[in-house]
């Protein structure tokens, strides 16, 4: 969390308007993010684990990805660029952080 941090703080003093891939990096503080539930991830992980420990071979096993993306905006992040969201991205986003 010290450098997740660090970096928001780098972006926020050099009014960087950076994009994230996880969620919850623009929960603390950032601008944007496009990406995978980290759950979704996670348990597609362990799906993988489980056939190799019940003896799949890991060449033999099909390449996933997450099923849905999610897009989240903090738009006090935007104010603070002194950026304005277009209203049809708002209207997609999964998450708005006022």
């Amino acid at each position: 969390m010290v450098i997740l941090r660090r970096v928001l703080d780098y972006v926020s003093a050099r009014r960087i308007p950076a994009m994230y891939e996880f969620g919850h990096v623009v929960q603390a503080g950032g601008l944007i993010s496009h990406g995978s539930d980290q759950d979704d991830t996670f348990r597609l992980a362990a799906d993988y684990v489980a056939e190799v420990l019940r003896g799949a071979k890991p060449g033999d096993l099909p390449v996933e990805q997450p099923n849905r993306y999610f897009l989240v905006i903090n738009l006090t992040a935007a104010r603070s660029l002194g950026l304005d969201i277009l209203q049809s991205l708002l209207l997609r986003a999964d998450q708005v952080i006022q």
